[in-house]
């Protein structure tokens, strides 16, 4: 049997299986319901099984008929349907009857939350369903584009993963697409090793406009400017973006940049932190595909609610079976990592896919999930790689829609870092990195920390903000009224910005940052900042010592500390440890080795942040043991990155076997960025 009859009586099974639903659920609110009263079973029976049948139709005459029913039109539709239906029956079968306003409102809403949950339901992840409701509406959207034999390519980077975790992930049948392109030939795999910090703003700045020069952590104070930097914030985005771009990016000839960081110079951006507020980047043919039919955006949202359940029973699973290490997942995280595993999932596909079929040359497209998971639940705990097993699922779907795109197009799959894993500092020692530096400078001084918060809250406050600047305007739908005006007092200079940060942007706005304290305790990841903010410059070792006489070795002696980095006036930048000091300067070393279990380029890495003029008076990295495979995060985060120490360094890359690399081993994201526009020069558009 061919594949379009195989389609065909799959469709026609889910479509009798809808009615067999539907009929039973009439049937049993006939029972159910006061004031409905009909003469004999026969009757309830046949006008049970019409409504079925007009109900179970609704949904593929909607989009056969490419109704827009956007956002939540498709249950207004179906409401007055089954209203409508109601009205008639009652008119035209005096054996049947429905009396009062309530039983035929009840009845009504009943048929209709039915219909909408269950149509949809049964094809929650059904690839026939999937194409023939996305892919051919795509394709009916944008027409026919001019072929052409010049491939194209797709960056995919799985945000987080290290390059062990998936080599285990592929062995342990966890990604079957990656693994079939490894196993066809197709694909080669390779891990490459990523800068201090081992962060997204670090890694992707690198990959996508060639210089991460002065970025030493997600977060970093500037003494000059008197100003916090947090990555993940839109205007600090911006700022950083503006710093290193020299309008030459991976994507600045004709690319588009989905759901990352920075833009790579791409004249195509959405959902993209650095771009936000630049419009010119945008395109409302970006979003259409998604809510152009009722299956697409009922799909999306009963996988959110799925995953909020998945969530709340892996927290409690952790819980009962004292799962260690584990920390808090409560308040708002459900409902953020539902936004990171499946919101931004679903748009990234359903963008890509639109890519593909208008042919553009190259994109460049983030998957969060994974790292955001990883970050509460553990790096291979079992929800997180259910995370990436999804996340490969979606590259199989990809992979099968560019089969229709006017040109060949070519996969590359990439991690900006990995993760390691370890109960962290504060669970393991009882006190924050700030408590302890609070206790090593004296009263006198005061120590500020920043708290940390949930990357999740930068995704979904970029995603809202794209769907007001990019689909509301233009819409008049009432849904759309009820968006812009909860949207209202969420917005900052047309971002909207939710979660803590906008209470900090409503007190002081983007530039008048309240006085900071004498000492600023910063964390990002396993990885310290602390500045003494008094000074203007950067502290030397002989000025901490003399100014803080205890910090120092207090710091240096204490068990969860591996090292130190920090600037001497006579010797240059040093490691410090408990038991010995490595001069980076000259590689000489006194006493043990600080670095011995960080790599063999621990000390290359240091040496450039040294170099950077906003990097902290002292950084900080925390002990790593190689037995455990453990680190002690200063944030309260069970998988971490930013500092030293496991497979956070150990990204991967993995690129058509035919493709040649230029320089092996890739040590930090410049070279990737290098490789990268070798190959877009030598193989593609």
């Amino acid at each position: 049997m061919n594949l379009k009859k195989l389609r065909h009586l799959h469709w026609n099974l889910r479509l009798a299986i809808v009615w067999v639903i539907e009929v039973l659920t009439c049937l049993l609110l006939f029972l159910l319901l006061p004031g409905i009263s009909f003469d004999h079973w026969l009757t309830a029976l046949v006008v049970a099984l019409i409504f079925g049948l007009i109900n179970a139709w609704i949904r593929p005459s909607l989009v056969a008929l490419g109704l827009s029913t956007k956002l939540l039109s498709f249950g207004l539709v179906t409401l007055v349907c089954n209203g409508l239906m109601v009205w008639l029956v009652g008119e035209l079968v005096p054996s049947f009857s429905l009396s009062g306003i309530w039983s035929p409102a009840l009845f009504t809403l009943g048929m209709s939350l039915v219909n909408v949950a269950f149509s949809d339901l049964l094809a929650i992840d059904d690839d026939d369903a999937y194409y023939e409701h996305l892919v051919y509406q795509i394709v009916n959207l944008l027409g026919e584009p001019e072929k052409c034999d010049m491939p194209g390519v797709i960056f995919l980077e799985i945000d987080g993963l290290s390059e062990p975790v998936l080599r285990r992930a592929i062995r342990s049948g966890i990604t079957p697409t990656l693994a079939r392109w490894l196993e066809s030939g197709s694909h080669r795999l390779m891990g490459w090793e990523c800068d201090l910090s081992s962060q997204t703003s670090a890694s992707q700045a690198g990959i996508l406009l060639g210089d991460n020069f002065n970025i030493p952590a997600f977060r970093w104070y500037e003494k000059d400017k008197k100003k916090k930097m947090v990555s993940n914030h839109p205007f600090d985005t911006a700022e950083i973006e503006r710093r290193l771009s020299k309008g030459e990016g991976l994507l600045s000839r004709e690319g588009a940049s989905r759901s990352n960081l920075f833009s790579g110079d791409a004249p195509q951006a959405i959902f993209t932190f650095s771009t936000i507020a630049d419009m010119t980047k945008h395109s409302s043919q970006d979003f259409y595909p998604l809510f152009m039919g009722p299956y697409n955006f009922i799909r999306m949202i009963l996988l959110f609610l799925w995953d909020i359940v998945l969530e709340l029973r892996s927290a409690r699973r952790q819980r009962r079976h004292d799962i260690r290490p584990r920390i808090h997942r409560g308040g708002a995280y459900p409902l953020l990592r539902a936004t990171t595993t499946v919101l931004l999932r679903e748009l990234n596909s359903y963008i890509l896919i639109g890519d593909m079929i208008a042919g553009v040359p190259s994109v460049y497209a983030t998957f969060v999930g994974y790292d955001e998971v990883a970050h509460h639940s553990g790096v291979e705990r079992p929800d997180a790689l259910e995370v990436l097993r999804k996340i490969d699922e979606q590259f199989d779907r990809i992979e099968d829609a560019a089969a229709l795109a006017p040109r060949p197009y070519r996969f590359v799959v990439l991690s900006d870092h990995g993760q390691s894993q370890g109960a962290t500092f504060k669970q393991r020692y009882g006190v924050t990195l700030e408590e302890l530096v609070k206790e090593l400078v004296t009263e006198k001084h005061s120590v500020e920390g920043v708290e940390t918060i949930s990357a999740g809250w930068g995704n979904i406050s970029v995603f809202f903000t794209d769907l007001l600047n990019d689909i509301i305007p233009g819409s008049k739908h009432f849904s759309t009224r009820i968006f812009r005006r909860w949207a209202k007092n969420r917005t900052y200079l047309e971002h909207v910005i939710l979660g803590p940060y906008r209470e900090f942007l409503e007190r002081f706005g983007i530039d008048d940052e309240p006085p900071p304290a004498e000492v600023m305790v910063l964390a990002s990841g396993n990885l310290g900042l602390i500045y003494f903010t008094d000074w203007d410059e950067r502290m030397t070792l002989e000025q901490i010592n003399e100014a803080f006489p205890n910090i120092i070795e207090g710091l240096a002696q204490h068990e969860g500390i591996g090292f130190l980095l920090v600037l001497s006036e006579e010797r240059g930048p040093l490691t410090i440890g408990a038991k010995g000091v490595h001069h980076l300067d000259t590689g000489r070393v006194e006493g043990e080795d600080p670095l011995t279990h960080f790599g063999p380029n621990a000390a290359m890495h240091l040496k450039r942040t040294s170099s950077f003029p906003y990097v902290a008076d002292i950084m900080v990295n925390s002990f790593y043991d190689p037995e455990t495979d453990e680190v002690a995060a200063f944030e309260e985060l069970v998988g971490s990155h930013g500092g030293m120490g496991g497979d956070q360094t150990v990204p991967f890359v993995m690129y058509p076997s035919t493709w040649e690399v230029i320089k092996e081993p890739i040590i930090g994201a410049a070279e990737l960025h290098a490789q990268f526009v070798n190959w877009l020069d030598q193989y593609s558009a």
